[in-house]
């Protein structure tokens, strides 16, 4: 499959084009959160310069990256727990049903 020429996007009343390995779709969602997480900080700051409001839209979804990666990090270790947690079970019922155990087998 060909890979697109390129994809114009607006972000904050400026034309891009995107070029990368990323389907147009998603350059253009990635272009939209950013245009509007632009227009969102403009609006409350009621700043017009944009590359003010650029960093301040940076620094916002950087934020929110770095919270989401703890997220995701806590939800994960939670999971190897819990796998480690249920293996020890698995472990315990299987042997307790083993012939050497003295159960009734498998």
């Amino acid at each position: 499959m060909d890979q697109p020429a390129g994809t114009r996007v607006i972000i904050y009343d400026q034309v891009y084009h995107l070029k990368g390995g990323a389907e147009r779709s998603h350059m253009e969602t990635v272009a939209s959160y950013v245009d509007n997480r632009m227009h969102s900080i403009a609006a409350k700051t009621q700043t017009v310069d944009s590359l003010r409001v650029a960093v301040l839209a940076a620094l916002h979804i950087a934020d929110e990256l770095l919270r989401l990666r703890q997220d995701h990090e806590r939800l994960q270790n939670r999971v190897q727990a819990k796998s480690a947690e249920w293996s020890a079970l698995l472990e315990e019922a299987l042997d307790a049903g083993s012939p050497a155990a003295g159960g009734a087998g498998r």
